[in-house]
């Protein structure tokens, strides 16, 4: 999403734990915000990589400060802090959970949206048409069935009302605010699960059939892309969005031409029982 923030023009301000000297407990030292900032700045824009916690409420305060100082503006805030793949306990009932775990769950995912968005938004609102892209897993409509994990359930539930929230709380100052998520995601991590790459992904359906409705991490990027350069942005304010109903609506593909549709997919092939194929769906 940063990058292609770049490449429409934007300068990019890239923030997180990873950095090349020192790596967050999600253990993926090959992904770092000076990369990002690195890609960024190659794709068009302008990236800067800040090291920062989003736990820690001096360290984001220091942010925005320092966004504020250098640019005296901040015209969008893609909240997508998460890291916490690795504490996600599926098909375990609640009281045999690892407490410790779900609790920090709710801190990355749920505690550093808020963190974020409370020191953000009054340098946002400086202006009118700031634009607010909650990032999480599954849209309203797709996790009212249970995600087989209570504390991975709630975590990803909450992005859907802090939009909902923020676009009653920005709308008089013009703002819009949604929640987004990708479909099934070929992130890095997620391509190095199933020991493929980008290249070799179709490799891993054999393995998990469903992967075939995979979208690279381009589509929901150009999904932000397209949000932020819409003048008529807020008609989405408050709403549950996915990068596949954003791809249909904008006109926009992902990286191979095609427009997955993961929502309609799983909607009626994966729980409706439809006979047919991701290929029906792309």
């Amino acid at each position: 999403m940063a990058v292609e923030l770049g490449r429409a023009g934007a300068l990019v301000y890239v923030t997180g734990r990873t950095t090349r000297e020192r790596v967050s407990e999600v253990g993926r030292p090959t992904e770092t915000i000076e990369q990002t900032a690195e890609l960024v700045t190659a794709a068009g824009g302008t990236g800067i990589a800040v090291p920062t916690d989003h736990l820690e409420t001096a360290q984001v305060e220091a942010l925005i400060e320092r966004i504020d100082r250098e640019q005296g503006r901040l015209d969008i805030l893609v909240n997508s802090v998460w890291g916490g793949d690795h504490l996600i306990e599926f098909n375990t009932k609640l009281w045999e959970l690892d407490l410790d775990a779900g609790l920090r769950m709710f801190r990355l995912g749920i505690d550093t949206h808020v963190i974020t968005a409370h020191y953000a938004l009054p340098l946002l609102i400086r202006r009118p048409g700031g634009l607010v892209v909650e990032i999480t897993d599954g849209t309203a409509t797709s996790n009212r069935r249970y995600r087989d994990s209570l504390c991975f359930d709630l975590t990803k539930n909450v992005p859907h009302r802090i939009a909902f929230g923020l676009a009653a709380e920005l709308a008089e100052y013009g703002g819009t605010a949604v929640s987004l998520t990708p479909g099934f995601l070929r992130s890095e991590e997620m391509l190095d699960h199933f020991c493929v790459t980008e290249e070799t992904w179709r490799d891993a359906v054999a393995k998990e059939p469903h992967f075939a409705i995979a979208e690279s991490p381009a589509l929901i990027a150009r999904g932000v892309r397209e949000l932020a350069a819409d003048p008529d942005r807020r008609r989405w304010s408050g709403q549950s969005l996915s990068s596949g109903q954003l791809a249909k609506e904008y006109g926009f593909t992902d990286t191979d031409g095609s427009r997955p549709d993961c929502d309609g997919y799983f909607e009626d092939v994966v729980f409706g029982g439809k006979e047919a194929t991701a290929a029906d769906y792309r």
